[in-house]
């Protein structure tokens, strides 16, 4: 299930039926956002309250290290410093253990991915310790360099498409998703969450990256992981 800022985005892309299917558990309906909660605390609110009500899914923050900003605003999460799976929220081993505990009880877990872009200048030193020059387009925790951004540019108009979807969001270094190494790193970040048991993705800033280039990341993701009680070829 993918669910994005661009409805006009994902319409376009045929290819990605399993937008349309919520792979909940049977019976079950809604969905929660728990905000920068952190992972043992949502694994403790699926077991103590949205199973036993009927909750079918949570929807969590950015999973993936992020940028540390000063006063440690909620974007910092919207900024990547790598894919390691180390937050504020907690690191892999926690978030695998929210994941199967919520399965467990019938709650689904939805991720917000972030792949747009990176971290923007001043996002040197990451939440897993990974350190970055963005002003260089270097992230060497994926890595990425900057073979693999787009041109620097803004986005000066809303209505050119180009602009919107070639040009850096708010100074944030903008990745090339027609890269096909990208595309490589992008599908093994959200593969291993789908290996971890997730049943889908909120995917951040869709309407600023190529329908096509999605069409080619979502169609190569592997299927949900039947370890987690999901149906086979889902």
């Amino acid at each position: 299930m993918f669910l994005a800022k661009s409805i006009v985005c994902l319409a376009l892309l045929a290819v990605a039926n399993a937008q349309f299917d919520t792979n909940y558990a049977s019976g079950r309906s809604g969905m929660v956002h728990l905000f920068e909660w952190k992972w043992d605390d949502i694994a403790a609110e699926c077991e103590n309250f949205l199973g036993p009500n009927g909750f079918a899914g949570v929807q969590v923050s950015p999973v993936n290290e992020n940028a540390v900003k000063d006063s440690r605003p909620w974007w910092e999460r919207y900024q990547p410093i790598s894919y390691k799976l180390e937050t504020r929220s907690g690191n892999e081993q926690q978030f695998a253990s929210m994941v199967k505990r919520c399965n467990a009880v019938g709650v689904r877990t939805y991720v917000d991915v972030v792949f747009n872009h990176m971290a923007a200048d001043g996002g040197t030193y990451g939440t897993g310790g990974s350190t970055a020059s963005p002003s260089s387009k270097s992230y060497p925790g994926v890595p990425y360099s900057s073979l693999d951004f787009n041109p620097t540019c803004a986005i000066n108009n809303y209505n050119d498409a180009n602009q919107v979807r070639n040009c850096e969001l708010v100074g944030l270094r903008d990745l090339n998703q027609g890269n096909s190494y990208v595309q490589d790193k992008v599908v093994e970040f959200l593969d291993h969450l789908i290996d971890l048991g997730v049943a889908g993705f909120r995917v951040d800033a869709a309407k600023h990256m190529w329908p096509a280039d999605l069409a080619v990341i979502y169609g190569r993701l592997q299927n949900l992981n039947t370890d987690h009680g999901f149906a086979s070829g889902s």
